[in-house]
């Protein structure tokens, strides 16, 4: 396949990634946003996403003239063979996807489409939704493709130039092929299926991830209780190929943008053709129960009550390598303690915005200042490079609760600190001459 002429309606995560990088690949690239600001900023290469090589691609691409940033999506998909629909789906009021922004664009473009044109869900959507696109566009020479992102955020140009495989499904096995084509030189595995099969590709991918991480978070919990160290389970465990080493790191919870949505709408999806997927629910359940467990912890080492308790956290976007807060796990642990009458200071490397009922730092050691207890929320590398002397000195407490399990516990003990981990032996600080 030669250049093919792109435009990507919406550029957060997912769509500015899918532009920039296509536009890597050689084709021409127009990405649309409603917001003139953001439209600006893009344009003068001026990317606000932490996403590494992110901000690189798209200056190449602007300086190629590959890459073009406008306002309003009709004028942008008047020439375009594909348009793809990288616009936000949110959990709706029922728990569903909310699906007003794919309609109000679809409702936008649908009759300046031009004919033999794709139009391509990157979002991830239910399944259903390209039959639904199709019914409102009422146009037999425009086809309607499943083509959902895989992407991760903190290496979502990594997974995008780099990924496991393609998925593209539609009623129009043509316009599979092309869209697939988008991506040959990426020489990964393609699957090519029809549309509902795709778009269920996405919700059952990331149910499994939450799945695996529910469970070993419950593994952990049943390690404290038996006196097993989970580091040496998951360790066992992840030598087995059927199972692998990844998502086997217990924390306080999963979260971000993609899992809480994606499992709330594969149950709504699941109950609108009468199945109980009591697995997926057990999955949700016990993601709230890790929560409370961290709360719980946190509150032993203050010594019982969180009312009045100076906390310190490290850590509040979902997970290291960004600056996203969506549906993060550090956040909610945050918000309990607030509401439990902790004085909360925290820090994170990629958040400097103020947070309701907490002070939000930019020097880490300013969380230990006169703190009961510190806890890391976030994995961020930088932790563990901590002088943890130096906070032990600030702190009034002598407690340290590691939900990622990222410190090292004898650097911990040795600043004469008490280390609580997940799923680890509690190892109590060194006694003093």
């Amino acid at each position: 396949m030669g250049t093919a002429r792109i435009a990507v309606v919406g550029t957060g995560y997912v769509g500015l990634t899918t532009g920039a990088c296509l536009a890597a690949l050689g084709h021409r690239v127009t990405c649309v946003d409603v917001d003139e600001v953001k439209v600006a900023r893009l344009s003068a290469g001026r990317v606000d996403i932490l996403e590494p090589g992110l901000p690189e691609l798209v200056v190449e691409g602007l300086a190629a003239g590959r890459l073009s940033f406008v306002v309003g999506a009709r004028a942008a998909v008047a020439n375009a063979e594909g348009v793809f629909l990288c616009v936000p789906t949110p959990m709706g009021a029922g728990g569903g996807a909310d699906l007003r922004a794919v309609e109000a664009v679809v409702a936008e473009v649908g009759d300046a489409l031009p004919a033999g044109c794709a139009v391509i869900t990157k979002s991830t959507v239910p399944v259903g939704t390209a039959e639904r696109i199709a019914g409102l566009l009422d146009r037999d020479d425009v086809a309607v493709v499943a083509n959902p992102e895989f992407l991760r955020e903190g290496s979502a140009v990594a997974d995008f130039l780099g990924p496991d495989r393609i998925v593209v499904g539609s009623a129009d096995p043509a316009a599979a092929r092309w869209v697939a084509g988008l991506y040959r030189d990426l020489g990964a595995p393609t699957v090519l299926t029809d549309a509902a099969s795709a778009e269920l590709v996405k919700y059952a991918a990331n149910c499994f991830l939450a799945m695996k991480l529910s469970y070993v978070n419950a593994v952990a919990e049943l390690c404290e209780r038996l006196g097993a160290d989970v580091a040496a389970v998951t360790e066992g465990m992840g030598h087995d190929r059927r199972i692998g080493r990844t998502f086997l790191a217990p924390g306080p919870g999963w979260g971000g943008s993609c899992l809480p949505k994606d499992t709330s709408a594969l149950l709504r999806i699941a109950e609108s053709v009468g199945f109980d997927f009591g697995l997926l629910s057990a999955t949700v359940a016990e993601n709230i129960a890790q929560r409370d467990r961290v709360i719980a912890k946190i509150a032993a080492a203050a010594g019982g009550s969180l009312a009045g308790t100076r906390i310190g956290l490290l850590g509040l976007a979902f997970k290291a390598g960004t600056n996203d807060l969506r549906d993060s796990p550090a956040l909610s642990v945050a918000s309990v303690l607030c509401a439990h009458g902790a004085v909360v200071t925290a820090h994170d490397p990629a958040v400097a915005e103020p947070l309701p009922g907490m002070a939000v730092v930019g020097d880490p050691y300013r969380v230990a200042e006169r703190a009961d207890v510190v806890v890391v929320l976030t994995e961020w590398p930088e932790f563990a490079a901590l002088d943890w002397a130096a906070m032990a000195a600030r702190m009034a407490g002598d407690t340290v609760v590691d939900t990622r399990n990222l410190l090292d516990p004898d650097t911990v003990l040795a600043a004469g600190l008490s280390w609580t981990g997940v799923g680890r032996p509690r190892q109590r600080r060194l006694a003093t001459a």
